[in-house]
């Protein structure tokens, strides 16, 4: 884990590098998931099931894709108590939380016969997509489902790959806490192909949410215009801004917690104290210990960990802002002082006690976040994703006859005389 200082030239070429390190989508990635999602659309069931087969082992029909509700019933008593409580208490703070979201239609009059407004309605049927490889996340489950029950989504479809038809029980217990409808044992590019544009037996809907692989997030990409996404994910980030009076052992371990999920996560904390630094990284090189050579979070801080060095926590706060990352813990003595000047992050994290790893699971808030600096321009994950708002106009006759003039002559300015004619044709001629 190097240390950098600030305005250096090693500095900021090694901020291009955090920039720059997804890259562009492989072409052999985009081509195949291209040619996946031209297949399901037009073979459907027939295409989605040879590829379910070759992917995951499993022979399926469309009498065994869906989870039943025997299936359900064993895969919750097969969890541990104490690991479905665990399960309840997040889903029961996240759903808390997220009811604070919810905004409901208005409409209000103006002065002179114009009433104005909109409607918020739920989208209809939502896809939640669930990684089902090596590792499984509930925690996601329960973060993209909560919301859209919240938000009143009438049908929320999951798709998990399924080694061999079977459904870890941890996804089953998350998908009947958050809301799911029903629970679909496919994945991969075809799922999100199949929710797209629907089969015999998936139905279409109109989002889909839920991270995955490369040929998950690519398809998704693809997809987007026919149905909403959430966001195109990226590597997680981790940034630490701390005045050099915190345990130098549990910054290194927040640093860590998110590298351990990908070789390009990036961890870097920002300080004004290089004595405090020092501590940091001699600490990240002994937890790392825990590690073996190869894994992720290994080789997440060889390539993108960092400690720079700031002339203050004003100067810090400025470099956080602008490397918008997705997880920002403040560790400094009075957090709420530095949040003001907090422009662009996915989520903020106040004082010594609030480790991004409660935000991962029970905190509340949707951990499904803007990455690689989207945090500029996108939120977190929310009910507002999952209602949509119509506007509401209404205007009485001497309302339109007050603006007709104007709406006429707007109409001309842009050469479309037929806008203006069906607002000129209402009014009434003047009397001789």
């Amino acid at each position: 884990m190097r240390l950098l200082e600030s305005g250096k030239p090693d500095f900021k070429l090694f901020l291009q590098k955090i920039r720059s390190r997804r890259g562009p989508v492989p072409a052999a990635v985009a081509d195949r998931v291209r040619g996946i999602l031209r297949e399901i659309e037009e073979s459907g069931d027939e295409a989605l099931f040879r590829y379910t087969r070759l992917f995951d082992e499993f022979e399926i029909t469309s009498s065994n894709m869906e989870v039943t509700a025997d299936e359900i019933r064993d895969g919750l008593a097969g969890l541990p108590q104490d690991d479905l409580e665990v399960l309840k208490t997040a889903a029961g703070r996240i759903e808390r939380y997220h009811r604070k979201q919810l905004i409901k239609s208005r409409m209000g009059a103006e002065d002179g016969g114009i009433r104005l407004g909109y409607l918020v309605r739920p989208l209809e049927r939502v896809g939640v997509y669930a990684p089902g490889g090596l590792a499984v996340y509930p925690s996601t489950v329960l973060m993209s489902s909560i919301p859209a029950k919240v938000a009143g989504v009438k049908e929320i479809i999951l798709c998990s790959p399924a080694k061999k038809g079977r459904i870890s029980p941890l996804i089953i217990a998350a998908a009947v806490l958050g809301g799911v409808s029903r629970i679909l044992k496919i994945g991969g590019a075809q799922a999100i192909a199949a929710m797209a544009f629907g089969t015999r037996s998936v139905p279409g809907v109109d989002k889909i949410v839920g991270p995955g692989n490369s040929y998950v997030t690519e398809a998704k990409r693809q997809v987007f215009g026919l149905v909403g996404i959430d966001m195109i994910a990226g590597p997680s980030e981790i940034m630490i801004i701390a005045d050099g009076f915190s345990d130098p052992a549990a910054a290194a371990a927040d640093l860590i917690s998110q590298a351990e999920h990908d070789p390009l996560a990036c961890s870097i904390l920002i300080t004004p104290d290089r004595s405090f630094a020092g501590r940091v990284l001699e600490c990240v090189a002994s937890q790392l210990r825990d590690y073996s050579s190869g894994s992720p979070a290994r080789s997440s801080i060889a390539e993108y960990g960092a400690a720079f060095i700031t002339a203050d926590l004003a100067e810090a706060v400025e470099v956080a802002n602008s490397l918008a990352p997705e997880h920002l813990e403040l560790m400094v003595e009075n957090p709420d002082e530095l949040l003001e000047g907090i422009r662009n992050a996915g989520a903020v994290f106040l004082g010594r006690y609030s480790p991004e790893a409660v935000g991962d699971y029970l905190a509340g808030p949707s951990h499904v976040l803007p990455t690689a600096g989207t945090a500029r321009f996108s939120s977190p994950l929310g009910v507002y994703d999952f209602q949509k708002r119509t506007s509401v106009i209404s205007f009485s006759e001497e309302a339109l006859a007050k603006f007709a003039g104007k709406t006429v002559r707007f109409a001309e300015l842009e050469g479309l005389p037929a806008h203006g004619r069906s607002v000129s044709i209402r009014q009434k001629p003047e009397k001789s």
